[in-house]
């Protein structure tokens, strides 16, 4: 029996240290949830402070934006010089920054328009008043008689104008052009050309070696023949016959050479 009861106190100990560390687990366990809970609320309650604090600084900086601007009014040209009042102090939103000007005109600007316009008066009157005596001094003057130039009207010798020689619409050179032996020298023959209108003439003309061209005849437009001279044997000449036109056209006609010198 002693035994028995033995045996039912140790279980009945065994059961109650059970139910006495259950419940100290059971107060930790609680401990921990309310310690969590509180860190919970301690962080919501520190999220709200930064977000409050960011509204702040926010609002604080648009009214501080809002009130440093400044707006400089433009300065009006062409009239009096104006005051201008710019205030910079806070204010709220919708009240805008004042600015006045001051468009009274000086006192010593219209004192000096109005001297101008004095003196103007004066000046007028004093050049009316010269110009009526000086036309009353010209009226009262006896008038002398002028001299007068008298022109005659002498013939004067002018020149007639000279109208200039129609153009030929056509001019040609002398065809056929020979040198034909003669006792003294030759005879230069050509054929007149087909063009005749405005026909003048015909220039012949010779050419020594080394020499230049020089005109020896001028014959009419019906002169169709020159002769020519050989004063020496050395050296030799060349011939050319020109159609002379009236408005100074000239044709030439094909050049040749002779043996000797003429003239």
């Amino acid at each position: 029996m002693a035994v028995k009861k033995t045996a039912k106190k140790s279980a009945a100990k065994k059961s109650a240290k059970k139910v006495a560390k259950k419940s100290v687990a059971r107060k930790s366990t609680a401990k921990k949830v309310a310690k969590k809970s509180t860190a919970r609320k301690s962080a919501v309650k520190k999220s709200a402070k930064k977000s409050a604090a960011r509204k702040t600084t926010k609002k604080s900086s648009r009214r501080a934006t809002s009130v440093d601007r400044l707006v400089v009014p433009a300065v009006p040209v062409g009239g009096a010089r104006g005051r201008v009042d710019v205030t910079t102090a806070p204010a709220p939103r919708a009240a805008a920054k004042s600015v006045t000007f001051d468009n009274k005109p000086k006192q010593g600007a219209s004192n000096r328009v109005v001297a101008i316009v004095v003196v103007g008066i004066v000046l007028l009157a004093i050049l009316v008043w010269s110009k009526s005596g000086k036309d009353g001094d010209d009226a009262a003057a006896p008038t002398t008689p002028s001299a007068t130039a008298t022109m005659t009207d002498e013939p004067t010798a002018t020149e007639e104008p000279t109208t200039p020689a129609a153009t030929v619409g056509t001019v040609e050179a002398p065809s056929a052009f020979v040198a034909i032996r003669s006792a003294d020298g030759m005879n230069l023959r050509w054929k007149a050309p087909m063009a005749t209108e405005g026909l003048t003439g015909f220039n012949v003309e010779l050419k020594p070696a080394g020499g230049e061209w020089a005109v020896v005849a001028t014959t009419g437009p019906t002169e169709l023949t020159h002769s020519v001279t050989l004063t020496s044997s050395d050296s030799w000449t060349q011939f050319r016959v020109t159609s002379v036109y009236a408005d100074g056209q000239t044709a030439s006609a094909k050049i040749f050479g002779l043996a000797g010198q003429y003239k």
